[in-house]
């Protein structure tokens, strides 16, 4: 391989000076070919194959491995073909002659093709994630099980969240009202997993039914949704992070409050002081970076939503109505 003075020094005869490839070529006492090719690179590109290697052996059983990998993906992950169970199947049932590392490799590469990959996010201001996360407190004395809702907002980091006894329809409207009050505005949009609060069905071409109540939420408030793929919580991370970070930092030791209502003055004391503090790699804190975020949000409307489930109910003689088993 030549060095990369002699590719200089080629390049600079041919289209500094102006001479042709011929002359190069005998001044150089290099092949026309050579010539050629450091006129289309700039540095010596090493060796390049032109055509992909032949696998006589391997080469008919190519689609069965894919097969045998594309089944797998729906088996459980204990239970799933190693290289070295696909060879053995190959040579058992199938008369493979070949060696074990081809069959190996071939495996390997395979599998990096199709593993996804992620890439840092730089969000735009004016958005939001939405999850619940669960906890254990002591309200009133007694321990129980605490269900939190979270809102993250991703260009900032800036955090909010409010307990409640049950993850309910309820819980889930008042934490969006009490989020954008927090705030002082509405995110342009918010983006969730498929929980039955908010979708009632997921149709058949990805498209969601939303539910009543968060029709409702979404017309008072006029942001758009968003929804993450089924399974894959990596689509809304940061909020998922923030269920984490809330869990390890605002509750624990666990917390101990006379009402659910002190507790949450609690938890917005803390996201309050976690505005002051700086996220990942940032320079400048969060509370800083949430002036963004501000910027691009909604005004609030004249009046909040009233965050209540709605049903149609009949009424009985005795003038009592049934909900959740209740009169």
């Amino acid at each position: 391989m030549f060095a990369v003075e002699v590719y200089a020094a080629v390049r600079h005869f041919v289209f500094v000076e102006g001479n042709s490839r011929r002359e190069a070529a005998r001044i150089f006492g290099l092949s026309r070919e050579t010539v050629s090719k450091m006129c289309r690179f700039s540095l010596p590109p090493g060796y390049t194959r032109t055509r992909p290697v032949v696998k006589p052996k391997l080469g008919v059983l190519l689609p069965l491995i894919e097969a045998i990998m594309e089944a797998d993906r729906t088996s459980p992950v204990k239970q799933r073909h190693t290289a070295k169970r696909i060879f053995e199947r190959l040579r058992d049932e199938h008369g493979f002659g070949g060696g074990y590392t081809v069959v190996k490799d071939y495996v390997r590469i395979a599998r990096a093709r199709g593993r996804e990959t992620f890439v840092p996010l730089s969000p735009p201001p004016g958005h939001a994630q939405v999850d619940f996360g669960e906890a254990v407190g002591v309200i009133g004395g007694v321990r129980c099980k605490i269900h939190f809702f979270c809102m993250d907002l991703p260009q900032s980091d800036a955090p909010f969240v409010k307990a409640y006894p049950a993850e309910t329809t309820e819980a889930f409207l008042d934490g969006h009202v009490s989020a954008f009050a927090f705030f002082g505005g509405v995110p342009l949009s918010v983006l969730y997993d498929n929980l039955k609060i908010a979708v009632a069905k997921i149709c058949g071409d990805g498209k969601r039914e939303r539910t009543r109540a968060f029709t409702e939420l979404q017309s008072h408030y006029l942001f758009s949704d968003r929804f993450g793929r089924p399974g894959k919580g990596n689509d809304k991370g940061k909020v998922e992070g923030l269920v984490k970070y809330a869990r390890s930092n605002f509750m624990t030791p666990i917390p101990v409050a006379a009402s659910f209502d002190d507790l949450n003055a609690m938890l917005a004391e803390r996201c309050r002081a976690r505005q002051a503090e700086r996220a990942g790699r940032n320079a400048a804190t969060i509370g800083e970076r949430l002036a963004a975020d501000l910027e691009a949000f909604r005004d609030l409307p004249a009046v909040p939503l009233e965050p209540c489930e709605k049903r149609a109910a009949r009424v009985s003689s005795t003038s009592l109505v049934r909900y959740r088993c209740n009169d």
